[in-house]
């Protein structure tokens, strides 16, 4: 049974909806919405979230089936830099030390209509 109607929605509604779906989910595990949909001239970051001490950047990707592959496989080399820099522009305009600041970056890839999350930590790496 799907969790959302997808008909008649446009790709931002689509995104926002499953968005929504991967902050409660992580919000359900312990993790505190900071910010969401931040732009950047580098890029965007879909969520902003805090582990305990960690501030965790997450990209949510969104398959309805894993035909062509598994969501999480979006996230390319491309993407992941143009992530890292915007995490970075984020920090930098929070007046946060990137040195003294723990850090991540997430992903939450969502197949089968929002009824298969599957949480990667740690998934993009810096460097």
């Amino acid at each position: 049974m799907p969790i959302f109607s997808l008909k008649n929605k446009n790709n931002r509604d689509v995104g926002s909806q499953y968005e929504a779906l991967a902050s409660n989910y992580l919000a359900g595990q312990g993790l505190k919405l900071i910010d969401k949909n931040i732009n950047s001239r580098f890029g965007e970051i879909d969520l902003i979230m805090k582990d305990k001490n960690t501030i965790v950047f997450i990209e949510v990707k969104y398959r309805s089936n894993q035909r062509y592959g598994h969501a999480a496989e979006m996230v390319t080399y491309q993407k992941s830099q143009k992530l890292i820099k915007t995490a970075m522009f984020w920090l930098n305009r929070q007046s946060l030390s990137i040195e003294k600041t723990s850090f991540r970056f997430d992903v939450i890839a969502i197949h089968q209509n929002g009824n298969d999350i599957n949480w990667i930590q740690n998934a993009i790496t810096q460097g």
